[in-house]
């Protein structure tokens, strides 16, 4: 079975203006999404910011749950953070996939603003099991539209039972590999 990976896309992403940004990584978005990835079994998961001050905040957090005292205290969480990557771009994490899996992987991509073929969360992941696969999830307001338009395939967004529509980034995720969008 080809690998299944996951994006925490925090650069290209627009703010509520649609403005083109870069998003501050957190400490839970790091931390509570390795912990999906694990539980269902992702091959990996990425956090894309090409600012380096971030990639210090990462590397300290990752050092922290990997090698430090939280690698001691909760070694399950250690086993989580393991599949975290830090990289500058989609296309770094893009060309490591194609590296490690022999072929590029498709890219899908989440939203509540997307448009054209959207496919069922369900049908989307038996696809993404049949190829290597890199699904993207966006921080800020979204993914930037050239990510959205770069993509081969767009997971159905998540609807709740009224019109506020802002989840964050770590239950959309949680939420849309339980659906199926994982292996």
């Amino acid at each position: 079975m080809s690998g299944v990976y996951l994006a925490l896309v925090h650069h290209p992403v627009v703010d509520r203006a649609g403005d083109v940004i870069t998003t501050a990584v957190t400490n839970l978005d790091v931390h509570d999404i390795a912990r999906s990835a694990r539980t269902y079994d992702l091959a990996g998961y990425y956090v894309v910011t090409p600012i380096e001050a971030q990639h210090r905040l990462v590397d300290r957090i990752l050092g922290h749950w990997r090698d430090g005292a939280g690698a001691t205290r909760v070694p399950e969480r250690s086993e989580a953070l393991a599949l975290c990557r830090l990289v500058d771009s989609v296309a770094q994490a893009s060309d490591e996939i194609a590296e490690m899996e022999g072929k590029r992987p498709e890219i899908w991509v989440t939203s509540a603003r997307a448009s054209g073929d959207v496919v069922d969360a369900t049908i989307a992941g038996a696809r993404m099991r049949e190829v290597p696969s890199l699904i993207l999830f966006g921080t800020g307001h979204g993914l930037a539209p050239a990510l959205l338009e770069a993509c081969d395939g767009v997971v159905a967004a998540i609807r709740g039972g009224g019109s506020y529509n802002h989840l964050s980034v770590r239950a959309a995720v949680a939420i849309t590999l339980d659906r199926g969008a994982g292996p």
